[in-house]
């Protein structure tokens, strides 16, 4: 998440857009009270806007601004033709910290296409080294919450890796149809993370064709994992369920011991358990979390085998998360506070945070509740400020204080734009 400048560190572009808006809004007669209505928003955020300090980042919310003022989205843009002083220039690309937009483009084409028709080969400098690095930063990035490098990385590298994977010779392809799948993989957990759960199932669904390309059976059902939570933010419960439930059951007839193939397994018992808890099915969703703690247990570590995080804490954290949507706060909070999460990623870290949130939120803790929620967006500021459970909690939060709502509660709703 970009943060949020103040005094005189403000950043020249933002300085730029809310110059622009301030002229676009004076030009048309408008307060900024009157324009910050229309917007759902206060005086104070709008205010801060034309000072620079409060950047726009979400896409739908400047449409809405440049709505209300009359304006294409360019037009408000440092770079168009609009800039003080009337020099034409090209439009300036629009930064956003949370935004996997060009990601979803690229992926709702096919980007090796054109290798495809053409029978194009390899370009120069795309060694199977380099585009291993590129995977692993991906997941880096992924793991990270930072999903705007994310896209960055994603759209410079995955047309090379599709056209990698179709023209290298054969002895490199098979490493490379793994590189693809894993590169999907982070992408249908980026998407995931922004409930954009067609795109993740996309993604899913090619990093599941790839793995399988790559003779890695693990990695095809390491990507029915991802598909799966793509199935659970879609609301299709009963196709996450046979997702899941194949996948479970060719890994026990298989019988492969191994700490990667438990690693899979227990990972898609905490995938049912969620199924089971979104669904309120309370006794299923307890029985799968008992699977994945006896699988943890065999294995004795966390790991990350398959960016999947795997481990005693992870499913510790899974059912933190399993009573809390089944409305057992108190049984997630004693679940929670005794778990040490510090060695895994700040998605995890913040997951659980958030989860603790929602838990106090739910026994009307309010202070606790926005204490945990605060901790949860230093860790991962885009978790809380793009889930939707994150949002809905902030929103509750916010009525239940009514008048008395703390500055720290709507300065977090304001950026989680959680107060419509």
């Amino acid at each position: 998440m970009k943060p949020k400048p103040t005094g005189r560190n403000v950043d020249p572009s933002d300085r730029a857009f809310g110059q622009r808006v301030q002229r676009f809004r004076k030009e048309r007669g408008r307060t900024q009270a009157e324009l910050a209505a229309a917007l759902g928003k206060t005086s104070s955020w709008m205010s801060q806007v034309e000072r620079g300090i409060q950047p726009v980042q979400r896409v739908d919310l400047l449409q809405q601004l440049a709505d209300e003022l009359g304006v294409s989205v360019q037009q408000l843009l440092p770079g168009s033709p609009a800039d003080l002083g009337g020099q034409s220039s090209a439009p300036a690309p629009l930064a956003l910290s949370n935004d996997l937009d060009e990601t979803r483009r690229l992926i709702s084409g096919h980007p090796a296409l054109g290798t495809l028709l053409s029978g194009g080969s390899v370009g120069e400098g795309t060694s199977v080294e380099a585009l291993r690095g590129d995977v692993d930063d991906l997941w880096e990035l992924t793991h990270a919450g930072q999903l705007a490098q994310v896209s960055v990385l994603a759209v410079e590298m995955l047309p090379r890796l599709e056209r990698a994977a179709r023209t290298a010779p054969e002895s490199d392809q098979a490493e490379l149809f793994l590189l693809l799948s894993r590169a999907y993989q982070a992408l249908s957990a980026a998407f995931v993370r922004q409930d954009e759960a067609d795109a993740a199932w996309v993604a899913a669904d090619r990093a599941v064709f790839a793995a399988e390309r790559s003779g890695e059976p693990l990695h095809v059902c390491a990507g029915v994992f991802r598909m799966v939570q793509a199935f659970v933010r879609l609301r299709s419960l009963g196709q996450a369920e046979h997702a899941a439930r194949t996948a479970i059951d060719a890994l026990r007839e298989q019988g492969d011991d191994s700490p990667q193939a438990l690693s899979v397994l227990g990972s898609l018992h905490l995938a049912m358990a969620l199924v089971h808890a979104r669904a309120s099915a309370r006794a299923e969703a307890k029985t799968e979390l008992a699977e994945a703690r006896a699988i943890a247990a065999r294995l004795g570590e966390n790991r990350n085998d398959f960016n999947l995080e795997f481990g005693p804490v992870n499913v510790e954290i899974q059912a933190v998360s399993t009573a809390v949507d089944l409305g057992d706060a108190g049984e997630a909070l004693d679940i929670g506070l005794t778990i040490n999460a510090e060695d895994l990623s700040p998605e995890r870290q913040g997951r659980l945070l958030m989860d603790l949130g929602r838990a106090h939120a739910q026994r009307r803790h309010g202070g606790e509740a926005l204490d945990c929620l605060l901790r949860a967006e230093a860790v991962a500021p885009e978790l809380i400020q793009t889930h939707q459970a994150a949002r809905a909690t902030i929103h509750e939060l916010v009525l239940i204080a009514g008048p008395n709502a703390p500055r720290e509660l709507l300065d977090l709703a304001e950026r989680a734009d959680a107060l419509d």
